[in-house]
């Protein structure tokens, strides 16, 4: 039986925190393969800065030179709006020879009993937990970099209107290289609103 860790998020845009997390997963010896699956629209969320293609795109450029790491848009084929629960279910239909472990992270861990049908969702899925910096609790010990999606957005629109080898740098630092060159390539910068600038760092 194959096991298939669950990496689901929002990838806004992907960035080296998700990658090194999926790394680190795959590396585990938990789990044989690693599904990155972006969401299509969270329940409650805004909506995301990029369309769900743009960021199947970019995550398919950010992952894609990892071993054992591949990425599904099978949320575009559900209804919305999106629940774990129902994606994964769709995944044991599809997969129905491979189990599942959904990857958290610690801070995560305390809100899974608020996630839509939890006990059902743990038990076709038990949890598959990295280690966050600043939160107690077991999990894969992963040195996993700090990166703020806000923040990175935000620098985003602030290389649109002044660049610089020195932001350019920066960026790279949190973006994989490709990634990077595709939202340049495309102007996909174009569509953040200079209000991202100046918003509240979240990630």
């Amino acid at each position: 039986m194959t096991r298939i860790a669950f990496f689901g998020g929002t990838f806004d845009p992907p960035h080296r925190g998700h990658t090194e997390a999926a790394s680190w997963v795959a590396r585990s010896g938990e789990v044989d393969e690693v599904l990155v699956v972006p969401v299509y629209g969270h329940a409650f969320d805004k909506k995301p800065w990029l369309d769900f293609e743009v960021r199947c795109e970019l995550c398919r450029l950010a992952f894609g030179g990892l071993d054992h790491v591949s990425v599904s848009d099978i949320e575009a084929t559900l209804p919305r709006p999106s629940y774990t629960i129902e994606t994964i279910r769709a995944l044991k239909r599809k997969y129905p020879d491979a189990s599942f472990r959904l990857v958290v992270g610690t801070d995560i861990v305390s809100d899974l009993p608020r996630w839509r049908e939890a006990e059902e969702l743990l038990r076709i899925a038990p949890p598959l937990v990295l280690a966050r910096k600043g939160y107690d609790g077991p999990g894969i010990a992963a040195d996993l970099p700090e990166i703020s999606s806000s923040e990175l957005r935000a620098m985003l629109v602030e290389r649109r209107a002044s660049p610089s080898p020195e932001l350019e740098a920066r960026l790279l630092r949190f973006l994989e290289p490709q990634v990077l060159a595709r939202i340049w390539e495309r102007g996909y910068d174009r569509n953040l609103p200079r209000s991202s600038a100046r918003g509240t760092p979240s990630t």
